[in-house]
């Protein structure tokens, strides 16, 4: 079997796979990854260098960028990006692009699964009509399609591939039953819905579920915030309740590629039936308006010490979207960087996870950017240090110790010593 993209979610994917005695080709543009993965070694780090060691020992996996080996294939797996455009409608052009240069090297019996977050319709409408245009083949009657959303979760030592349950929409029955039959043997309950359109929708109902969640804790936060009520003492309390209640925490902003992302997809599809999506646009711009409250309160902060945000120095503590993972995509301490610097502050970060930040679409201007080092000299130069993303492997001791001031997103310094005045929520 093949599989396309190997982040985040193909390359964990293609590793179980590989680990049940398939043998996997994993398919990437990126001639580094390939390169570094064919040498056993891992560029995501809750991925281990040894898993990929042993598959390549017992000959179960190889990475390569050459998409002809597709016709070596009896099934490929789609995990490739699916943005948002600058004007954030849907971008679909890896999905697209990638169908059009495996259709010229399928072959009857073969079965395509996409993996990728998208809205209802892509996998039977747009993805179905660049495979059958490219290859001459029928989806249904040729080649089987299914649809299997991802259910990653980077930084979470209980998340594991063969025990999530993979939901399951097929083209056809006969596409459904292949798809199920091929993720059995790697994945301990599959979970077969009626139609690709319905596993779309249901990956968007859970991404959506969680997006409107933390709107409504992060809108509360600062509700209660100017009410003098802390909100994480408001959700400890609420969370005793045994029945009809779920936590969701505030933070800084949305990160990761799924939930600042994938409710626009269902947004922009709802247009074409005339439905406005209201509620989950509301949620999109609570969430988007977060980074702009931190500023505020880091402003707060600083007035309270008689310094202006011109020319003070700033720390932004964890770089990554959430604790314990090197995943910086969406990450919402960029747009904290951002807007502390065109208040005139000098910023730099720490994430031990994110040494240098690599080239991207959306941040290029950082690219670069380094993290400072761990130690009192460095950290006491700080006017302020700002706890973006909680990694557990800061020692936080010595930041309550060695820090001036501390503007926290996440709560975490509600576990250790501080001074008075010292920290203040945000």
């Amino acid at each position: 079997m093949g599989v396309i993209g190997l982040g985040y979610v193909g390359l964990p994917l293609a590793m179980r796979f590989a680990e049940v005695g398939i043998k996997v080709i994993g398919f990437d543009i990126d001639p580094a990854k390939v390169e570094a993965l064919n040498l056993g070694r891992s560029y995501i780090c809750h991925i281990s260098p040894q898993r990929i060691q042993i598959a390549r020992a017992v000959r179960k996996f190889e990475a390569t960028t050459d998409f002809s080996r597709v016709k070596e294939t009896e099934a490929i797996l789609i995990c490739v990006p699916t943005p948002l455009t600058r004007h954030r409608e849907p971008d679909l052009s890896y999905v697209m692009n990638t169908g059009k240069t495996i259709a010229e090297f399928l072959r009857p019996g073969q079965l395509i699964v996409l993996e990728s977050t998208t809205y209802p319709g892509t996998t039977e409408e747009d993805l179905r009509k660049v495979l059958e245009e490219g290859s001459g083949l029928k989806a249904g009657q040729d080649f089987y399609l299914a649809f299997s959303p991802e259910r990653e979760d980077p930084g979470n030592p209980a998340s594991d591939v063969a025990l999530i349950p993979k939901v399951v929409g097929g083209y056809t029955k006969a596409c459904l039953e292949r798809a199920c039959a091929l993720y059995s043997k790697a994945v301990k309950k599959v979970v077969p819905v009626s139609s690709c359109r319905v596993a779309e929708a249901a990956k968007l109902l859970e991404n959506i579920f969680r997006s409107v969640n933390i709107a409504l804790v992060n809108e509360l936060k600062m509700v209660f915030d100017a009410m003098g009520i802390d909100i994480w003492e408001v959700i400890e309390a609420a969370k005793t309740k045994p029945f009809g209640f779920m936590p969701f925490y505030p933070g800084p902003g949305l990160g990761g590629h799924c939930i600042p992302i994938d409710p626009f997809y269902l947004t922009w599809k709802a247009r074409e039936y005339d439905v406005h999506t209201r509620f989950i646009e509301l949620a999109g711009e609570i969430n988007s308006y977060m980074p702009f409250y931190v500023v505020s309160k880091v402003g707060e902060a600083l007035n309270a010490m008689g310094k202006p945000f011109n020319g003070s120095k700033i720390l932004v503590l964890g770089l990554a979207y959430k604790a314990d993972v090197d995943d910086d995509r969406e990450s919402p301490s960029y747009v904290l960087i951002d807007l502390l610097r065109r208040r005139g502050a000098s910023v730099d970060y720490y994430d031990p996870y994110i040494p240098v930040v690599k080239p991207s679409r959306k941040h290029a201007h950082l690219a670069g950017m380094r993290s400072i080092e761990w130690n009192q000299k460095a950290i006491e130069k700080y006017d302020v240090v700002l706890i973006s993303t909680a990694h557990s492997c800061v020692n936080y001791v010595q930041l309550a110790e060695w820090a001036r001031c501390i503007v926290d997103t996440r709560n975490v310094m509600v576990r250790f010593q501080t001074k008075p005045g010292q920290v203040w929520k945000a």
